[in-house]
Formats: structure tokens, sequence, C-alpha cells
């Protein structure tokens, strides 16, 4: 049962990342570390595992609970937890959501199926039926991922429109369309409804302009590393302080920068990277397919750390350092 009963999702949510030994086991004593780090930034209103950050796509049903268990015990007391549900069958998707509302998750990320990726957005009774079997298994809240429509599994928006009107229990949506004009028609149509579904922006690419369009908050696994600059940059813009929050932008955009460059796939790779270099995370394993990243990727990330000033003292004398693999084996 949820420890945050009325909650509704908004503000600054960073996804979390979940450290893995060597044998590619789950090294919860490392993950509780990085998620005691995050949970302590002031600011922020949630956290959500089980998400992309995690590497959910490699993790089992069984990982997946004890992920949200560990989590629930770090600081499922401070803050309301977000769990992922990420599942092609919608049996399976509602399995997940009745675990995660008994261990006492607050909110759901409700991933679109691969199943529905070769022309499911022509079939919107299918996107309907998939929440409609988990809307009824759980009294949670309910945030739809919205991916890009060239991914082949992104809600086109008169489906999304129905949905939010035929499912009571969507109360957000994690907004990564890629398209700055749907976006914003997002943000007006959603928010401005007479029951209003919050939009929760994920394009952390270009994060400074997405809020500046009026989003309710955001949801990024660029909050597992820089969860304190997205705070201040989120709250400079609801003040309407425009130059504090471009000079965030400047610290922030070399991180966004390295971790969104392509292939897009190594983000949360390049994140946990990070993590070691600042002395937060002992080694940055993934599972495959997700592979070890080269040394001059590793080069640059040092120079997205220092150009954000985040490199911590010591860390490394020059930018000519000897490279090396940073963790794993």
């Amino acid at each position: 049962m949820s420890r945050f009963p009325d909650y509704q999702p908004k503000g600054v949510i960073p996804a979390t990342l979940l450290a893995f030994d060597p044998d590619l086991s789950i090294n919860e004593a490392e993950s509780r570390r990085h998620l005691r780090f995050v949970a302590d930034t002031p600011g922020i209103t949630a956290i959500t595992v089980n998400g992309h950050a995690s590497e959910i796509h490699a993790c089992t049903f069984d990982e997946q609970q004890r992920i949200l268990e560990v989590s629930l015990e770090v600081c499922g007391d401070e803050l309301p937890l977000i769990n992922g549900v990420y599942a092609d069958g919608s049996q399976e998707a509602a399995r997940v959501a009745r675990m995660a509302e008994r261990a006492g998750a607050s909110a759901l990320l409700v991933f679109p199926p691969q199943s529905m990726s070769m022309g499911g957005q022509l079939r919107p009774e299918m996107a309907l039926g998939h929440f409609r079997t988990i809307a009824d298994a759980t009294d949670l809240p309910l945030i739809v991922f919205q991916y890009p429509a060239a991914t082949g599994v992104g809600y086109p928006f008169d489906t999304l429109m129905r949905m939010v009107d035929e499912i009571p229990s969507i109360r957000a949506i994690k907004d990564w369309c890629n398209d700055p004009a749907l976006h914003e028609r997002h943000i007006q149509a959603l928010q401005g409804r007479s029951r209003p579904v919050n939009v929760l922006t994920t394009h952390s690419a270009w994060l400074l302009g997405s809020l500046c369009m009026g989003p309710a908050g955001l949801l990024s696994g660029a909050g597992s590393v820089v969860a304190d600059l997205q705070v201040a940059m989120f709250q400079a813009v609801q003040a309407g302080d425009l130059p504090a929050a471009q000079a965030i932008n400047e610290r922030y955009r070399p991180m966004a920068q390295a971790f969104y460059s392509p292939p897009f796939l190594d983000m949360h790779n390049r994140m946990k990277e990070c993590l070691v270099m600042l002395d937060r995370l002992d080694r940055a394993v993934v599972r495959p397919p997700l592979a070890k990243l080269s040394a001059a990727e590793l080069a640059r990330l040092r120079s997205a750390i220092d150009a954000a000033g985040l490199r911590p003292e010591g860390a490394w004398p020059k930018a000519e350092a000897p490279l090396r693999a940073v963790g794993g084996d």
C-alpha cells in the first residue's frame, strides 16, 4: 500500500541507476548508496525506480520486485517512489502493477509495449485496452510514457486524449515526444483540462526550452547524476527568473550533450561512468547487450564534468591523465 496515498506526480523526479557486480548480479550495497545520494537532493519530489535508467529491460520480475523493496527501505518513508511497468503483454503489465502496489509504490510509469511497434498506433483500442487492463489491476496513479512517433510506439494525440478521458487513473504523462510543437500542445491540452493531467518532461537534451513551455515537472535519468542542477533550473523557471535559469543551463548543458549524443542507447551507460568519476559508484558495469564505453568516450565525459564544474578535488589531475576503463572487470 502506498505511503503517499494522495500522490500527484509533479516537480523534479530523478530516475535512479542500478549497480551491478562484475558477474552481472545486482550490487545492493552500491545501489543503496546511489539511491541515498539522490534522495538527499533538496527539492526533488519523488524518485523513479525500475525504469530505463536501471536497465529494466534486462531485469527479471523477481529482480524488479527486489529493486522496489530495497528502494522503499532506503527512502520510501521520505519520498514517493514511482515504479516502472515494462512489459509487452498487458497481463504481465498488470502483474507488475499489482506487485508494485502491494510493495508500497506511489505511482506507476507505464512504458509502451514494444508489441505495438508494427502499426499499433493505427489501432487505438490496443493502447486503451492495455491501460484499462493495468488500471483494473491497481488503484495507483498511472503515468503514460509518451515516446516519439518515429519509434512506432508513440501514442497519437487523439489516442492520448481518449486514454485520458476514459481512464481516470492516468494522472500524468512522461513526455518524450521529441517534437517541441507537440510537446507544447500536450502541456496546453492536458494541464488545461478540468481534471488536469500533469506533463512531466523528459526532454533532458533541451531541458531549459522544455521547462519554459510550462510542464508541471520533469522525470529524467540525468537526475541520477545532476538532480541538483535540474532542481535549480526548474525552480528558477517556476519563479520566472530566466537569467538564473540560463546561468544554471550553462553548467547543465555539457552534461546533457555528453549523455544524449549518439548512440542514444548509451545515455545511462554514460551516467554510470560519470558516477564512478564522481566517486558515487564503485564501478560502471552494464548488462549485455549494453557494452563498455571506449577510452575516448570516457575522456569526453571527464571533459563534460569539468565544464559543468562537478569534478571532485583530486579526481584526475589533468585532462591528459592516463585513460582507463573506469570500473568493471
